[in-house]
């Protein structure tokens, strides 16, 4: 009797996850994440590709990550020219931006620590982190183009090269920009999308943000996994966040790069296509629409310009213009 219970409660929970379709949003908003750092260790012209995005690609929305090791590469010093042109060339264009700030901002090591900080005691560390949140809300607390803060990134997910996981420090990181942002707009708290239930993300962001990774390399496996799960999946977990926590879920990070066995930056174009061509670009496109979602960042348009640039592929670059 035990096991039928069990059984059929299973064949619910699987039921619930894995079947049904959910309603299409009306209008999808596009947007694209960009990093400096990654673009340059592409081998590009970072501020090429960023113009590239703007007024080929004609993106208006841009996730910007922000990376300590480059704005505070020497202790006590800043450097916010690069973060103030990027800013500002969106400003133009009437551009909406979600400024990542903290130690972990994406991208690998994913913990963007300087070497002056690195050997610092925990305490330490985080004494600088919250004195360049400080100073990046209060720069660029009147910029009409900031829309979302994102206070550190999949902060709940252990993934990255990362000294340390401390929520209680995530609420300190919260607290400060809430106080110092006069215009209150809304921080994005990011967790993953296959593997995590979002609840952390809930409770302490007001809005979620998701990943969405189609097929990634497990070095565990030492093999390519395709992930199992259909669109209902992440509607249905959006819906119980909506109706627990009152918070709307985004997807900040939609896979459209590849996933390699080892950095980007050495992986050969056939390995690369393995995980991520035109075809893979579409069924990704596609399976994100089915989901019901109405807000994507795209994860991968500094390499789409890369292939196109170096490698004499532009039809992504070219497929990715009729999101825009």
């Amino acid at each position: 009797m035990i096991f039928l219970i069990i059984s059929a409660l299973i064949l619910l929970i699987v039921g619930f996850f894995f079947i049904g379709k959910p309603p299409q949003a009306k209008e999808i908003n596009w947007g694209v994440n960009f990093s400096q750092k990654h673009t340059t260790n592409l081998g590009l012209d970072w501020k090429e590709t960023y113009l590239a995005l703007l007024d080929d690609l004609k993106v208006k929305n841009i996730k910007l990550i922000t990376h300590w090791d480059l704005i505070g590469s020497e202790k006590g010093e800043y450097e916010f020219d690069d973060l103030d042109w990027q800013i500002q060339e969106a400003e133009k264009r009437g551009g909406k931006i979600i400024l990542v700030i903290g130690m972990k901002t994406g991208r690998w090591p994913e913990c963007h620590i300087p070497d002056w900080a690195k050997n610092l005691k925990k305490e330490e560390q985080q004494k600088e982190i919250l004195g360049i949140i400080e100073k990046i809300v209060l720069r660029y607390g009147d910029s009409q183009a900031i829309r979302y803060w994102q206070v550190e990134n999949e902060p709940f997910f252990p993934f990255g090269e990362c000294p340390w996981m401390d929520k209680e420090f995530l609420k300190k990181e919260i607290d400060l920009v809430k106080s110092l942002d006069y215009k209150k707009r809304p921080v994005v708290i990011s967790d993953s999308g296959e593997l995590s239930l979002w609840f952390g993300a809930a409770k302490f962001g007001d809005l979620v943000g998701t990943t969405m990774h189609r097929k990634v390399w497990f070095k565990e496996f030492k093999k390519y996994v395709d992930y199992p799960f259909p669109p209902v999946y992440y509607w249905r977990r959006a819906q119980i966040i909506k109706k627990l926590f009152t918070k709307e879920v985004i997807c900040v990070e939609l896979q459209l790069e590849p996933w390699c066995p080892k950095s980007l930056y050495d992986c050969s174009i056939e390995e690369q296509q393995k995980t991520m061509n035109l075809e893979k670009f579409k069924e990704n496109v596609k399976f994100a629409k089915e989901t019901g979602f109405d807000t994507f960042y795209l994860w991968g348009a500094e390499w789409m310009y890369l292939i196109k640039e170096k490698q004499g592929l532009p039809e992504i670059w070219e497929e990715a213009k009729k999101l825009f």
